[in-house]
């Protein structure tokens, strides 16, 4: 770890994430050997991030979808 990801982590904490969001954050930008280490620690959302990554608009179930999901374009 560096000082400048000690100044990042600084950052994202001050913009309060919720802590799934920055575990699949991690999860999104890991190498092999971290995406490892963080799927022994974090098997289930490890899984569920695969899941929602090869679901269209990361949607697992239409309850999920909002009412108004046709006017969100998808990035």
């Amino acid at each position: 770890m560096s000082h400048y990801d000690y100044l990042k982590s600084r950052e994202i904490a001050a913009n309060n994430y919720p802590f799934y969001a920055i575990i699949m954050g991690a999860i999104r930008q890991a190498d092999t050997d971290n995406l490892n280490k963080l799927e022994s620690i974090f098997p289930e959302i490890v899984a569920e991030f695969k899941e929602r990554y090869n679901a269209p608009g990361g949607w697992l179930c239409e309850s999920e979808k909002p009412e108004h999901i046709e006017n969100i374009k998808e990035k």
